[in-house]
C-alpha cells in the first residue's frame, strides 16, 4: 500500500470518528433538552422583567431610586439585551446597583463587567466557582478549565437571606445540585430558579439536567426542601422562572414535583 492511499484512510476513518462523536454529542444535548417549555424573551410579572441574554434568560428588577437589580448576567458579554431594556427605562448600565448570582457557570457571569457599579452576589459556596477558583464536577462541567475570571464577589449570601435594595427586597435559598453553591431568589412573587429546574411543555417542573449538573440526587433534595420553606413561610409565589426554560405560574408545579421526588 502506498504512503499516500494509507494516509487516505487514516483521515477518513478520523473523519469518521469526529462525525460520530459530533453526532453523539447532538444527540445526547438533544435528548436532554428536549421537551422544554420555550424561553420567551421580554417577559413581564410587573415590574419584574425577564429578558433573554445570550444562552440564558437574565431577571430585571428596577428599584424605587432609580436603579436596577439583576438575577444573573446572562451568556453575552456585551450585554445588548440588557442594555436595551434598561435603555428603555431610561437607565444606563450604571444604575445597576446589584447582580445576584443563582450560581457561576459563564453562561450566567458573562456581562458582569459591563456594569462597573454593581455588587456582585453569591452564596457563600459558590464563590470560589464565580471567581475561578474551583471548578464544576458535572459530567461535562468538569471538563472546564479552571482559571480566575476577574469577578470579585463583593456580597457574601446565606441561604435564607434577605437582600434588600432601594425598597426592593430579595429572598436568596440554597438549592445546591446543579452546583455547590446554587441559589434561587424570590422577588415580588418571581421565583428565579437558575439552571436548578426547567419547566416542561405541559407546565410541570423537571430537575436540572443531569450532563452539566454535580448531583441529580442533591438537586432534587433541595428542590424538596425548597418546597417545604416556601409552605411554611407562606410565600407569595405567583411564577417560577428557570433560566433555560419558560416560566410556569404558581407553587403548585414545584409542589408536586417534590412529592414526586420525597
Amino acid at each position: 500500500m502506498h504512503d499516500g492511499d494509507l494516509m487516505k484512510r487514516i483521515f477518513k476513518r478520523i473523519g469518521v470518528l469526529v462525525l460520530v462523536l459530533v453526532a453523539g454529542v447532538a444527540w445526547l444535548l438533544l435528548v436532554t433538552f428536549l421537551g422544554r417549555r420555550a424561553t420567551l424573551d421580554r417577559q413581564e410579572f410587573d415590574r419584574v422583567r425577564v429578558i433573554a441574554a445570550g444562552l440564558s434568560s437574565v431577571g430585571l428588577v428596577p428599584t424605587r431610586d432609580q436603579r436596577a437589580i439583576l438575577i444573573d448576567a446572562g451568556g453575552d458579554d456585551a450585554a445588548i439585551a440588557i442594555l436595551g431594556e434598561l435603555s428603555e427605562m431610561g437607565l444606563g448600565p450604571s444604575a445597576v446597583a446589584a447582580i445576584l448570582l443563582t450560581h457561576g457557570h459563564p453562561d450566567h457571569t458573562a456581562a458582569i463587567a459591563r456594569f462597573p457599579n454593581a455588587q456582585v452576589m453569591a452564596l457563600g459556596a459558590e464563590v470560589p466557582l464565580v471567581e475561578g477558583r474551583a471548578g464544576s464536577r458535572g459530567p461535562v462541567t468538569r471538563l472546564f478549565p479552571v482559571s480566575p475570571t476577574g469577578i470579585n464577589v463583593a456580597s457574601v449570601l446565606s441561604d435564607g437571606g434577605v437582600v434588600t435594595l432601594g425598597g426592593t427586597r430579595i429572598r436568596v435559598y440554597a438549592v445546591p445540585g446543579h452546583t455547590a453553591g446554587s441559589a434561587a431568589c424570590l422577588v415580588d412573587g418571581v421565583l428565579f430558579l437558575g439552571d436548578s429546574a426547567d419547566v416542561t411543555t405541559n407546565g410541570s417542573l423537571q430537575g436540572a439536567p443531569w450532563i452539566f449538573s454535580d448531583s441529580q440526587a442533591e438537586n432534587r433534595a433541595s428542590l424538596v426542601r425548597l418546597e417545604q420553606r416556601l409552605v411554611a413561610e407562606r410565600a407569595d409565589v405567583t411564577a417560577i422562572v428557570p433560566s433555560h426554560s419558560g416560566y410556569t405560574t404558581g407553587l403548585a408545579p414545584l409542589t408536586d414535583f417534590a412529592r414526586a421526588n420525597e
